[in-house]
């Protein structure tokens, strides 16, 4: 709800509660400080960076911290004209997975429109850099929609990551009036599209929740991506990150995300996290491993 203008959000319910922990905080943020390197963790504002820096991952941010989009309900910076990307950003990755003993390394970035391919290529080159690594490390890649350029999804594809994901983020209705520039339509082409040309790497997508979207919408969202072939399934409580973005409509309970799984998984993806903290990467590997969260 709005309160003239402002963001009035209601107060936090007793199932939202952010775990801190103790453990390698400090040795993830002083890596990434070290290595000049960025996260979605803190990009994105994102509850769990508590719990995934003291668990001793991160998810990567590459090509820069500034967005050429600006969707409603994201706290990364908005920039037309972002910063030339560095050349060796994908090296300082793979430098920060093998210092950081990471077995399953998640790999994101801004948006780039201004780059020729979105910036397919940092994608490909890092997933290329992190298995040459010594120890074996899997690569998740989440991924912008390359504006369905069929030719930049090719390009990270080529170098078989162990996932591909990208975020279809809400329902049909909403889609248009809260991600800037990307549709539903076309995220749901670009994930069938990965299936077709890299069949043996499971593709991966993320819807939020509490933007205004009704339950039935939602299972809707569900089936779509089914239909275009994902298999694994992300479902989350989104909580706006300032007063400036997209209002919050509701608190989904518990109960209810339960259900989301259990209809998730009777439609046929064979691996759903559905709650509360859910993010596209939180716990990533062991979704894949264990099939659920």
């Amino acid at each position: 709800m709005k309160i003239c203008g402002k963001l009035s959000r209601p107060k936090l319910p007793p199932w939202i509660k952010v775990k801190v922990g103790v453990g390698e905080r400090e040795a993830v943020a002083d890596t990434l400080a070290d290595l000049r390197l960025n996260t979605v963790c803190s990009g994105a504002m994102c509850p769990n960076l508590g719990e995934c820096f003291c668990r001793g991952t991160a998810t990567f941010l590459i090509m820069g911290s500034s967005c050429t989009r600006n969707c409603k309900f994201c706290a990364i910076d908005h920039n037309q004209k972002p910063l030339p990307v560095e050349t060796d950003e994908p090296a300082r990755v793979a430098e920060a997975v093998r210092r950081l003993k990471l077995k399953y390394a998640v790999i994101t970035s801004v948006t780039r429109d201004d780059l020729p391919d979105g910036g397919a290529r940092y994608f490909a080159e890092t997933i290329r850099l992190i298995k040459a690594l010594p120890t074996a490390v899997e690569v998740e890649v989440l991924t912008p929609d390359f504006n369905l350029d069929l030719d930049a999804l090719r390009v990270v594809l080529a170098d078989r990551p162990t996932v591909f994901n990208h975020n279809i983020e809400t329902v049909r209705r909403l889609s248009g009036q809260i991600r800037y520039q990307a549709t539903y339509d076309k995220s749901l082409a670009l994930l069938r599209a990965a299936g077709e040309m890299a069949p043996d790497v499971p593709t991966k997508s993320g819807i939020m929740v509490g933007l205004g979207e009704t339950d039935e919408e939602i299972i809707e969202a569900m089936r779509d991506l089914r239909d275009s072939g994902v298999s694994i399934l992300t479902v989350g409580q989104y909580l706006p990150p300032s007063a400036e973005h997209w209002p919050l409509d509701r608190y989904v309970t518990p109960e209810m995300f339960k259900e989301f799984e259990e209809i998730a998984r009777k439609l046929g993806f064979s691996a759903v996290a559905s709650g509360p903290l859910v993010r596209s990467s939180y716990h990533a590997g062991e979704l894949i491993k264990n099939k659920g969260v």
